[in-house]
């Protein structure tokens, strides 16, 4: 069965355009500062860090201190909720398009 608690955490740290962008970024790359985040995003580095600590929470990132600097990458298992979530409604949907297309079929020959 789902957990709908886990499923809720990601889609809820997910919602919100700019995190989903810093998430999107982070993603891009194999690890990433705080500071370069910042460059060219047009968010403060607090605003940044409170984004990352909600993915953090979410179990979306994980974080790796190194001197002064904290690089965070993505955990690609975190979006495993979600991923179950809607491939549980893949399979609903396509044994209602294949008994819609078995009724097509006998309503026309």
């Amino acid at each position: 069965m789902i957990e709908a608690a886990a499923v809720n955490t990601v889609m809820r740290a997910l919602a919100d355009p700019t995190r989903r962008g810093i998430y999107e970024r982070i993603a891009s790359t194999n690890e990433i500062t705080v500071v370069e985040l910042t460059r060219g995003s047009g968010v403060t580095q607090g605003a940044i860090s409170q984004h990352l600590k909600a993915l953090k929470q979410a179990g979306l990132v994980i974080e790796r201190p190194e001197g002064r600097n904290t690089f965070y990458r993505v955990r690609p298992e975190g979006l495993e909720p979600l991923f179950d979530w809607i491939s549980h409604y893949g399979i609903f949907w396509r044994e209602r398009f294949g008994n819609l297309r078995s009724l097509l079929k006998e309503i026309d020959p």
